[in-house]
């Protein structure tokens, strides 16, 4: 049966299709952004990058590291490029839109440690290309919302060496112990035996289901206390909404400033395939704190 499983997440990467998270919808305009791609360096190998200058940039502009979505064993960068060039243009940072390696073959926590080594190389080369690095943030969508917030956690673990400012979490899967089946049901959410099997596929066992660095809502009072301000973006009929809702709560109750926005109506995958006006805000929205936080 795995192999089977492993046989269908191939052939779904070969079309370049993502089943949770492909993204549709472009922003308006054409941004004012310049793309370069780059090669970081990290022990999980090069992960491919694309990054977004805007052209209005200041001498030394803060960075944003974008993760994409994908159910930890599908999607690319690709998905979120038009947007990162959009909140690049919007909020004055550099946007990395990194490609971070994929379940099954690279099992929790890799994707959680290489995302971590990405940022310590963004952190020292940033000024190489423009960047201020003392003044980082991360966050990502779906899976890459998961990865951002265990990113924070693991620089918590690690005495805070980074500098990370701000952490963006669009509709995030933040609870990989309770078994889909038990989450919220909606007829668009994704379906049980789809998300079953992505979490089967990215944990090596249910054990590490309950490390905080695959399911952030076991993070303890003490590691939230310490996390940067969150923006929580939730869909109100996602199966997800309920978990990354009760994070938000527990940021909060830690002293940590939180905004969270809830569109009621969306599903999973909104800022990439729904509503157009909706996905325009939730993006506008996530530039607009960038720009005001790291200012």
């Amino acid at each position: 049966m795995k192999e089977q499983q492993l046989e269908m997440i191939r052939q779904i990467r070969e079309q370049q299709f993502t089943q949770v998270d492909g993204g549709t919808l472009t922003p308006p305009g054409t941004p004012a952004a310049q793309r370069k791609d780059i090669h970081i360096p990290t022990s999980y190998g090069e992960a491919r990058t694309h990054m977004y200058i805007p052209l209005n940039a200041d001498e030394a502009a803060p960075v944003f590291i974008n993760l994409h979505g994908g159910g930890f064993v599908l999607g690319a960068p690709e998905m979120d490029d038009p947007w990162c060039a959009y909140v690049a243009d919007r909020s004055g940072c550099i946007v990395l839109n990194v490609e971070y390696v994929l379940a099954p073959e690279h099992k929790f926590p890799s994707a959680v440690y290489q995302c971590y080594e990405v940022a310590q190389w963004v952190h020292q080369h940033a000024s190489e290309w423009g960047g201020d690095g003392s003044r980082l943030a991360i966050g990502g969508h779906s899976a890459g919302g998961n990865l951002s917030a265990a990113v924070c956690l693991l620089n918590v673990q690690k005495g805070s060496e980074l500098p990370i400012a701000y952490q963006i979490l669009d509709y995030p899967p933040l609870d990989l112990d309770t078994d889909p089946a038990a989450k919220p049901a909606f007829e668009e959410a994704i379906p049980v035996d789809m998300a079953r099997m992505f979490n089967e596929m990215y944990l090596e066992n249910m054990e590490d289901a309950r490390n905080p660095l695959a399911s952030p809502v076991f993070a303890s009072f003490s590691e939230l206390a310490a996390l940067p301000p969150a923006l929580v973006i939730t869909a109100g009929r996602d199966s997800l909404a309920a978990e990354a809702e009760k994070y938000a709560s527990m940021l909060q109750e830690a002293g940590v400033p939180v905004t969270h926005r809830d569109y009621p109506g969306e599903v999973h995958g909104f800022t990439h395939n729904g509503t157009y006006a909706n996905a325009e805000e939730a993006w506008q929205l996530m530039a607009d704190q960038l720009k005001q936080i790291l200012a």
